[in-house]
């Protein structure tokens, strides 16, 4: 019986689905396909497993799968069950896998035969595991695991009794993604309902979703930002379509295959799709695509918009603190290429000073996000939380309870008109002679040279500057005077203080990590003693 009661728990997107629209694609991958109708029953025959096999109120359920129809169904089954999911990413190694599985005590994983033989050397450092469910036929016999540890297979439901979910409400935790600091561990960001619900209803209504959208999924479902393509797609009754892609240009034949109307990717998958040639007939049902994880250079999307010119381009900016924070309207996109735009629906944006004022208009400060998006806090870290998670400037005063908003570390500044601009991560920004310099400057000029791909630029220890600013850039067949003439335009468009001191040229793409990104931490540590003195 169909229903209009608005989903407020994050399983409800699918259920509410099912509902109405019973026999609509919910997701496809490789050559299957799930209705909504089939992929509610798969959730709430896998969140009884979940149940059957003990899985407590809260409890957390790790999923160490590449993206496949099992991934989406696990995920949703433990927010059913009224446990806590954590997707891990598939690129991620044992190790790190073992310090997500340990530090929020996973009691139940579902992975594959494969990726468990690569598990099985940690899992001794997971004392609260107790079971692993395989996605899979194979025997594992072979592998030494913990006593404690049962195995199960993921279809083996044979005489699995049927057990009442846990009672949850919007507040309650339901997930924890894990997301890389500059320095240390990475951290696991704690994700009510409320968040996820929330989130999806923002980004759709500005992405203007419906349900005849088929939303191409490329990041990974570890990463917010990709997680939100299955939650926007499920709160409108639109398909995903689930792909774990080898080359820039699969991804483009996928879209045209699967008549992909919508297509989200970070900065470093844009700069090489740009470079591609796109089909003509893509740009007659790709409808938008966006960006986040980091700025777009200008280059990447002027390229983009000539070979998509029906397609509508959002510049979106967010955190896994508090999903997305602003977008940018196609509309705006030739009078402001480089803002972040505004706060997204039901969110505000303070641009905030260190000493606790907001900023007057083009003031450099934090920014700081308020609303029903800004998630719990930190697991089990209450010293992050409290530096991160604070009250926001201006707050009435007299209300019995205090509201916590997300402090970003990002560094940002707002115009006359509201509209916020970038300007770098609080902890990438380069202290060189005195000045703060931003790297995405520095990078946007090397960008505009159409002499490379990809360029990052770094601070580096220096005995005289504080920091030096290196660049490191990647260009494919680059001809052996780039340097000279990269440099030579730094020179012409820049501040002394802000030119280079040195320009590192690879003939390979920059690394990246588990996101996608390029890994600005690891190029940090390649080139951290570059301008050490010497020794005696």
């Amino acid at each position: 019986m169909a229903t209009n009661v608005p989903p407020t728990l994050l399983h409800h997107l699918v259920l509410h689905q099912a509902e109405n629209n019973p026999s609509a694609c919910a997701v496809r991958y490789a050559n299957e396909t799930l209705t909504y109708d089939v992929l509610a029953d798969a959730i709430n025959a896998a969140a009884n497993h979940y149940l059957a096999l003990g899985l407590q109120r809260s409890e957390r359920v790790a999923v160490y799968l590449e993206k496949r129809l099992e991934t989406v169904v696990a995920l949703f089954a433990a927010a059913a069950a009224g446990g806590v999911f954590i997707p891990i990413n598939p690129l991620l190694k044992a190790e790190q896998v073992g310090y997500i599985l340990a530090d929020c005590n996973v009691r139940l994983l579902v992975t594959s035969p494969a990726r468990l033989e690569l598990l099985a050397p940690v899992l001794n450092q997971c004392p609260d595991m107790r079971i692993i469910l395989l996605v899979g036929a194979a025997h594992v016999d072979y592998l030494e695991l913990p006593k404690n540890v049962i195995i199960r297979a993921w279809n083996d439901k044979d005489g699995v009794q049927s057990c009442p979910a846990w009672r949850v409400i919007d507040q309650d935790m339901v997930a924890i993604f894990y997301t890389s600091g500059s320095t240390g561990r990475p951290k696991g960001v704690v994700l009510a309902h409320r968040n996820f619900v929330a989130g999806a209803i923002s980004v759709a209504e500005y992405l203007r979703n419906h349900s005849a959208d088929r939303i191409l999924s490329v990041l990974p479902l570890s990463f917010d930002y990709g997680f939100n393509q299955l939650t926007t797609a499920f709160l409108v009754g639109a398909s995903v379509v689930l792909m774990n892609y080898l080359l820039p240009r699969d991804v483009i034949r996928a879209a045209a295959r699967e008549q992909i109307t919508g297509l989200a990717a970070v900065p470093p998958l844009w700069i090489q799709l740009a470079q591609l040639k796109w089909p003509i007939e893509i740009t007659e049902h790709l409808r938008y695509f966006t960006n986040s994880g980091g700025a777009m250079p200008i280059s990447t999307l002027a390229q983009l918009r000539t070979q998509l010119p029906k397609t509508q381009p959002y510049l979106m900016y967010g955190l896994t603190e508090a999903f997305r924070s602003t977008y940018l309207p196609p509309e705006y996109i030739e009078q402001r290429p480089d803002s972040i735009g505004k706060a997204i629906p039901n969110a505000e944006i303070q641009v905030v000073h260190p000493n606790g004022h907001l900023c007057a208009p083009n003031e450099p400060g934090e920014l700081v996000h308020r609303g029903v998006h800004v998630a719990m806090g930190y697991w089990n870290d209450p010293e992050k939380t409290a530096e991160r998670f604070r009250p926001a400037p201006g707050q009435i005063t007299g209300l019995p309870l205090t509201e916590i908003a997300v402090w970003s570390g990002d560094a940002v500044k707002m115009d006359d008109e509201g509209f916020l601009y970038f300007i770098g991560r609080r902890d990438e920004m380069i202290k060189t002679s005195g000045y703060r310099v931003s790297p995405t400057e520095i990078e946007e000029v090397i960008y505009a040279t159409g002499l490379i791909t990809e360029v990052v630029a770094l601070g580096v220890a220096h005995p005289v500057l504080g920091q030096a600013i290196v660049a490191i850039v990647y260009a494919l067949n680059a001809d052996p005077t780039i340097n000279t003439t990269l440099l030579t335009e730094c020179q012409q468009r820049l501040p002394a203080f802000m030119v280079p001191h040195r320009l590192i040229i690879y003939s390979n793409p920059l690394p990246r990590n588990p996101n996608g990104k390029v890994d600005r931490q690891l190029l940090t540590q390649t080139i951290a003693t570059l301008f050490s003195e010497p020794t005696v």
